[in-house]
């Protein structure tokens, strides 16, 4: 108590009349908030302890709870706003830096919501996706950049390799460790079921899921956490993770009580002893760098492999992925600002990076401007939420995008950002077998492709709209957006007119 003391955030309300005492709120809550007092012979609970996660609230079989955000706030103040004050007490009375996980809450821009798609009438008429054919596949990697024929005169039909999507979406890097082992197999399952790729993240490959390598990006990161040959030649490619949108610049941690198991053989550290990735890779200081270990992770797997360069959004990812373009790289991914992570520093997450729409516009425009577009495909992430965002992507530029987050919610994550204590109600973010076996793998996988599935009628609805037929044909097709509520150096930017325009 004292100065140090603040106010519990939620306030569990118990409708009295309706609980039974089941305990079952006791049983599903791992952060302990909910307990049975036997003296006054009712449920009491820790408020102090709760994070909103709604697991108690889901499973009251009386619907006798509820959680509400506390009305016991600080003075108002719109320059010292309550999070502000609160941060500064923790800080104060613990000397150590905030750790926050999941993406960016901060009432930035979102670009997404202030771009409006354009559809098809008279002169150029809409398409029936029921009826009429309709391409969601696309290809990721190098491209020719004109038509080419050997002595003969028939076309080459060779390409560099390629990753082949039934659906221009992908599930994005979460590491074994960060997520649980349920939460792996959901992902795999799902991608292989949907024809599409998920990504293992830097926490390596656990022994069970080689057989989903056809539909597994392995990654790459500073720490080399898991990557051996086998582990390479595994999955259909393989991405050098340079940084993420979440936490620009700085490295990784998995704290050691995550490094339990299968968790220690699979990234190859000892058991129980914290995973810590250095912020640069340290044999990278340059694109020249970059290049030797593309080719090197070229030659590792025979040239069968295209290699992705990861990268967060910054505010010079234009001449960045123009580099990049030349090192020998065959995918570009760019992570925006509003990426989720297990775990981030509060102020880096909030602060460091810039939105992924504005850094997809720009990158894509500098890589036509330089005639080097078609040397690599574009792949996205950072808060993609919905089939109208992929879509939106798409016309920007983008080849694909990952999805981190809105997979999560499709698992059952209420967004209750409190994945670094490893305390996950809902078996995602955690290492505790009890609550790891809360996820059931079928369930799982299957509300995944439900998702996808879904999002992949939206898109065939959208592009008919449109009178386009093909992912193909969308892509960089700024001409089907325009803005709205945006100042012109914006629109600018994105390359798009305003409506009405």
């Amino acid at each position: 108590m004292g100065i140090d003391y603040i106010y519990p955030q939620f306030e569990v309300i118990r409708n009295d009349g309706r609980c039974t005492n089941c305990r079952i709120c006791e049983k599903q809550c791992a952060n302990g908030v909910h307990v049975y007092d036997s003296v006054k012979k009712r449920m009491v609970c820790d408020e102090s302890k709760c994070v909103n996660c709604q697991r108690c609230v889901c499973f009251c079989p009386a619907h006798a709870l509820k959680i509400a955000k506390n009305d016991c706030t600080f003075r108002e103040n719109a320059n010292w706003d309550e999070d502000t004050i609160k941060e500064l007490y923790k800080q104060a009375g613990s000397g150590g830096v905030l750790l926050s996980s999941m993406g960016n809450p901060k009432r930035f821009p979102v670009y997404w919501d202030r771009i409006l798609i354009n559809a098809s009438q008279v002169t150029n008429p809409s398409i029936d996706p029921l009826r009429e054919p309709m391409e969601t596949r696309v290809f990721l990697g190098k491209k020719p950049s004109a038509i080419q024929r050997d002595e003969q005169g028939k076309l080459k039909c060779e390409l560099p390799p390629q990753i082949e999507l039934s659906m221009p979406v992908m599930f994005s890097a979460m590491s074994y460790g960060s997520v649980s082992y349920n939460a792996h197999a959901c992902l795999a399952k799902a991608a292989q079921e949907l024809g599409i790729c998920y990504n293992t993240g830097e926490g390596g490959l656990h022994e069970d899921f080689y057989v989903y390598g056809e539909n597994t990006i392995v990654q790459v990161a500073s720490g080399r956490f898991g990557v051996y040959k086998d582990y390479l030649e595994a999955g259909a490619a393989i991405e050098i993770k340079m940084g993420q949108g979440a936490k620009p610049g700085i490295g990784g941690h998995l704290p050691g009580a995550k490094i339990t198991g299968d968790v220690s053989r699979t990234r190859m550290v000892p058991e129980g002893t914290d995973a810590i990735s250095p912020a640069p890779h340290h044999d990278i200081y340059s694109i020249e760098d970059l290049g030797q270990l593309v080719y090197s992770l070229k030659e590792a797997t025979n040239h069968r492999k295209p290699i992705i360069v990861k990268v967060a959004a910054v505010h010079n990812i234009a001449a960045i992925a123009s580099g990049i373009a030349r090192s020998g790289a065959d995918i570009i991914a760019i992570d925006g600002f509003r990426g989720g992570t297990g775990a981030a520093p509060t102020r880096i997450r909030d602060n460091v990076g810039i939105p992924i729409e504005l850094a997809l516009a720009a990158v894509d425009q500098r890589l036509r401007d330089e005639g080097i577009r078609n040397n690599v495909s574009l792949i996205v992430g950072g808060s993609i939420r919905s089939s109208a965002d992929v879509i939106k992507a798409v016309a920007l530029g983008a080849d694909a995008c990952y999805i981190g987050t809105a997979a999560l919610l499709a698992l059952g994550c209420h967004l209750c950002r409190s994945c670094q204590t490893g305390k996950c109600n809902w078996g995602i973010a955690t290492q505790d077998p009890e609550l790891v076996k809360r996820l059931d793998v079928h369930v799982g996988s299957q509300r995944l492709i439900n998702l996808m599935t879904a999002w992949r009628h939206e898109i065939k609805e959208m592009m008919g709209g449109m009178g386009v037929n093909s992912i193909e044909a969308l892509k960089g097709n700024r001409l089907m957006l325009r803005g709205i509520g945006m100042t012109d150096r914006e629109l600018a930017i994105l390359g798009i007119s305003h409506a009405g325009e």
